[in-house]
């Protein structure tokens, strides 16, 4: 409502609005006069008949009434029950203001006493004020009142709208009359004064009458204002209800007599706006509010009230309803009640038909079914906020914002389509998601070829990131020799085609040759322009590629191949993508000749690494093993850690480990020669801890830089005993048969080049069963882990892989052991090496030993106790054999050595035949002339034995030959 409405339609405007939010009969509104003790004089009233507002006419600011207390105290004021009746000082009616009477016109006899004239409607009824204050907060200009239809006092919600409501009147009646501070000096303010006032004129300009209608008789009496409203000359006017009823528009008749009815038989407060056909063929509208007046036998008798001229309103509300009808946006608004109450037309479009909407709940049209719409709608009521968000209309499938604005009394609903905006927003966040993925993909594709080593890995880096972000399907690699093409790698290609592009000759015209010789990349959009550029490919299928991007691979200023990325469907490439895919060709083309590089130099250290590690484990009876190396040096695979299995006589297997400090080429080079020194040293049958000396010496002579760790044990199938020997090295894991872990405690000693000979030895006993784990620091000291955690973790690994295997595969427990310490992608600072052994005892069935005389005779023992053996072995065949390599051991004792003297015979894969003596004298082979009587013994044991030899013992030496057995061994 603009400044330019007239003050008593402004100050009406207001009362119907707190009428309403109240549930209340009617209202009024008294000014206050600019002089001291002026008073409150009544000048707008809403819905209240004369004779029941004459008794508030003329208000002394002393009174006790819920207006004067209002406008006394400037604040909210209640007056209760019957106590709302108030009657006014005598002699007071000369101060009526102008046009007021102390009855209005048509008021029915006997209805003067405002208790007589109302009684039912102030028997239960309240009075709420509240003061209409100027917005510079010091003046009072009057009170707005409220006449509720009960004596419960209105709630906090309630008199919170009946102040704002009042705040908003009183800023609208000051800005209107353009009252300075002061205005008790201005003379046109109050009515009372000659010439009137503006307020007095507005008060004529907006006619508002009176009416009374008896029901009984049907006679309708109005005031002259009344009557100018409907167009009725009093003169003719023949006060039958059927004369107006006349007068009311056909269409609203039946609505007007419906709601006429209503209040009649609930007696509640009646109002209605209509339609008005004039008697001089003018028409309008006119809004009536009244109240049913009860007779003395308590049915109605009468109906009174007000009636005012609405048509300007009404045509003001028209604008804005058409505003609204036809703009851009929907728009619909719900009452408090969630009924649609009015409805655009763009929002029918989202909606559907408003003939099928209004007066329908909101939750009940399908729209409003969206997840989440009614939950925002309670929620923007209840925080008296407004609420935007985005839905779906299931009508048409079309995206709208709305939003949601809480007003009096509902709720307004705005709808934005907004499809097209979704559509190009989403266009254009894919669009910059695509870019930024790209980005993000030609990072990603720097840093793979910066990590990869091989050509394989090369061409997968650039499938992996440069085929999606380019939407392609497929690519191929080729690199230059002479005359033709060689098939570097491919991804989407059958075999088929790759053999046919793999035999391209440079000499012919295509594509490919012709980007290698111009150095120019080329780009063909479709399979027709390829056949234009090159007749003589017409005839060659392409299926699943409809264009291309041909790359040259350019590295030192030559090129070195060519680089093709195809797609499934035409394509013509934008000038950006093109010139990201030239900048990565020359990024593929560096990563390709340092992967050329590397694919040599690593062929040449995977074969030093071959020679220099055991290609395969032996596998002797006494022990299976199994062992993973993990070079630091990913890109050369080698290092300085080295590990072996070597086979002894009697059935004993050497287990070694060791680690030269550092890795690369020059640590593995060491690795070997300590690795070739060490079998060597073993096929010398020397203890331990003369192997370590030996290898301190040789590492000692290498320089003062050079230091490596080792662990050597000897394990003996027969005793079931293993002897360590350690040089700084890390002791070994044991896993027992029932499980359980430990690590036995073995004298490390200085690592060698840096120890004093002689080294600590220890004998352990491995029973049937037992695991045993030797491992380098590599392996354990990884990952943020110290040694000590290292070990811990790899004991737990080993016990929980075979707690429920009695015979575990030792290469997947190498696996699972290594992948647990070393997970995949964990780089190692260090090689490491895990060397995995299960001893296993010879039976005692298979062992047999005896003790000899020193003398002759012992030849002869020996030979009997052979032949009962091998028979009880079944190894008859090899009882000659055997007896003669016998009789020439023992008969060597007897002659050179000395006692105490035994013979021991061992069945395994071979039968092994040991003579023992306590000298320390290690017999030769030597060539005898003719002449000699001796030294051919030695020499028929060489011929008569598989292999023979001597090692020496803790007692003396032992002389050993193995012959193979003629079969299978049983058990």
């Amino acid at each position: 409502m603009g400044d330019d409405v007239a003050e008593t339609e402004a100050l009406r405007c207001a009362l119907h609005h707190a009428v309403a939010a109240l549930g209340g009969l009617g209202g009024m509104v008294h000014l206050r006069g600019p002089w001291e003790g002026a008073g409150l004089r009544l000048m707008v009233t809403d819905g209240l008949p004369p004779a029941v507002t004459r008794q508030w006419e003329d208000l002394s600011e002393t009174d006790t009434t819920a207006p004067a207390r209002a406008a006394r105290e400037g604040g909210y004021a209640w007056q209760p029950g019957p106590a709302v009746t108030h009657h006014p000082p005598a002699g007071r009616d000369d101060h009526l203001p102008a046009g007021h009477a102390p009855a209005a016109p048509g008021t029915p006899a006997g209805a003067e006493d405002p208790d007589e004239a109302a009684p039912g409607v102030l028997a239960t009824a309240g009075l709420a004020s509240v003061p209409l204050i100027a917005p510079t907060g010091t003046e009072r200009l009057g009170v707005l009142s409220v006449l509720t239809s009960t004596a419960e006092e209105p709630t906090a919600g309630q008199r919170g709208f009946l102040e704002q409501v009042a705040r908003w009147a009183a800023g609208h009646l000051a800005r209107s009359l353009a009252a300075p501070r002061g205005m008790s000096t201005n003379p046109e303010w109050w009515p009372d004064r000659p010439g009137g006032s503006r307020l007095q004129q507005a008060l004529k300009a907006v006619r508002v009458g009176a009416w009374d209608w008896n029901i009984r008789t049907g006679e309708l009496f109005w005031d002259e204002p009344a009557m100018t409203v409907l167009g009725i000359d009093p003169a003719t006017f023949d006060h039958r209800i059927e004369t107006w009823l006349g007068m009311v528009h056909p269409d609203d008749l039946p609505w007007v007599m419906a709601d006429t009815d209503e209040a009649i038989r609930t007696r509640s407060v009646y109002g209605v706006e209509y339609r008005v056909y004039r008697p001089d063929g003018t028409s309008g509208w006119a809004q009536a509010r009244g109240r049913v007046i009860l007779g003395e036998d308590g049915k109605p008798s009468h109906m009174v009230g007000t009636v005012w001229d609405t048509t300007q309103t009404h045509a003001a509300r028209e604008s804005v309803d058409h505003a609204l009808r036809h703009m851009s946006d929907g728009f619909l608004a719900v009452d408090a009640d969630w009924r649609v109450t009015f409805i655009n037309i763009e929002a029918e479009r989202a909606l559907g038909s408003s003939r099928e909407l209004l007066g329908r709940v909101l939750w009940g049209i399908p729209f409003a079914r969206a997840p989440g719409l009614e939950d925002r709608c309670r929620q923007a009521v209840v925080d008296h906020r407004p609420v935007g968000f985005d839905v779906r209309s299931p009508a048409n499938q079309r995206w709208y914002h709305l939003r949601l604005v809480p007003v009096p009394g509902g709720l307004t609903v705005y709808l934005t389509d907004n499809t097209e905006k979704r559509a190009r927003d989403a266009e254009r966040t894919a669009a910059d998601r695509a870019a930024a993925e790209r980005a993000a993909r030609i990072a990603e594709l720097t840093t793979a070829l910066a990590e990869a080593l091989t050509t394989e890995d090369v061409v997968k880096a650039v499938a992996q990131h440069v085929i999606q972000p380019f939407r392609a399907t497929r690519l191929v690699v080729v690199a230059v020799e002479g005359d033709h093409t060689r098939l570097v790698g491919s991804v989407g290609y059958s075999d088929t085609d790759l053999e046919q592009i793999g035999s391209y000759s440079l000499t012919a015209t295509t594509p490919t040759s012709d980007v290698l010789h111009t150095r120019t990349p080329l780009f063909i959009s479709s399979v027709a322009e390829l056949r234009a550029r090159y007749p003589g490919l017409a005839d060659v299928s392409t299926p699943g590629r409809q264009a291309w991007a041909f790359l040259p691979l350019i590295a030192s200023g030559r090129s070195t191949g060519c680089c093709v990325i195809s797609f499934d469907k035409p394509r013509l490439l934008t000038e950006d993508e093109r010139t990201l895919l030239v900048a990565l060709s020359g990024l593929f083309a560096q990563a390709l000749e340092r992967a050329r590089l590397y694919d040599s130099e690593h062929l040449r250290a995977k074969e030093l690494q071959r020679g220099l590690l055991p290609r395969h484990l032996p596998t002797p009876p006494a022990a299976t093993a199994a062992a993973r190396y993990l070079p630091a040096d990913r890109r050369l695979e080698v290092g300085g850690d080295w590990y072996d299995l070597i086979p002894l006589s009697a059935e004993r297997v050497a287990l070694v480990i060791g680690d030269v400090m550092g890795h690369g080429l020059s640590e593995a080079a060491t690795m070997g020669r300590l690795r070739t020194a060490v079998r060597t040293l073993a096929d010398l049958e020397l203890p331990p801890d003369e192997i370590l000396g030996h290898l301190n010496d040789l590492v000692s002579d290498l320089g003062d830089d050079f230091y490596a760790t080792c662990l050597y044990a000897v394990y003996d199938p027969t005793t079931r005993a293993c002897v360590f020997a350690s040089a700084g090295h890390l002791p070994p894991v044991v896993v027992r048969p029932d499980h359980t872990p430990y690590v036995p405690e073995i004298p490390t000693n200085p690592p060698l080049g840096a120890a004093v000979p002689p080294f600590d030895t220890v004998e352990l006993e491995m029973p049937a069963g037992s695991l045993l784990a030797l491992f380098t620091d590599g392996l354990v000291e990884a990952g943020g882990r110290d040694v000590d955690r290292g070990v811990d973790e790899l004991a737990h690994v080993l016990t929980s892989a075979v707690r429920d295997e009695s015979a575990p595969d030792l290469d997947q427990l190498c696996d699972t052991v290594v992948s647990a310490l070393l997970p995949a992608g964990q780089r190692n600072a260090d090689d490491a090496v895990l060397f995995l052994a299960q001893p296993h005892p010879l039976a005692a069935g298979n062992i047999a030993s005896w003790p000899l005389p020193e003398d002759p005779v012992a030849a002869g023992q020996a030979r009997d106790h052979i032949r009962a053996q091998l028979g009880v072995w079944d190894l008859d065949d090899l009882v000659m054999t055997t007896e003669l390599l016998v009789s020439e051991l023992v008969g060597n004792v007897i002659r050179h050595a000395q006692g105490p003297v035994r013979l021991r015979l061992l069945r395994s894969r071979t039968l092994v035949c040991e003579v023992s003596d306590g000298s320390l004298t290690t017999p030769h082979v030597r060539r005898a002339s003719p002449t000699d009587e001796g030294g051919r013994g030695l020499q028929l044991v060489s011929a008569l034995a598989q292999r023979w030899g001597a090692r020496f013992t803790a007692s003396g030496k032992s002389i050993w030959t193995e012959q193979p057995l003629p079969g299978p061994v049983a058990g």
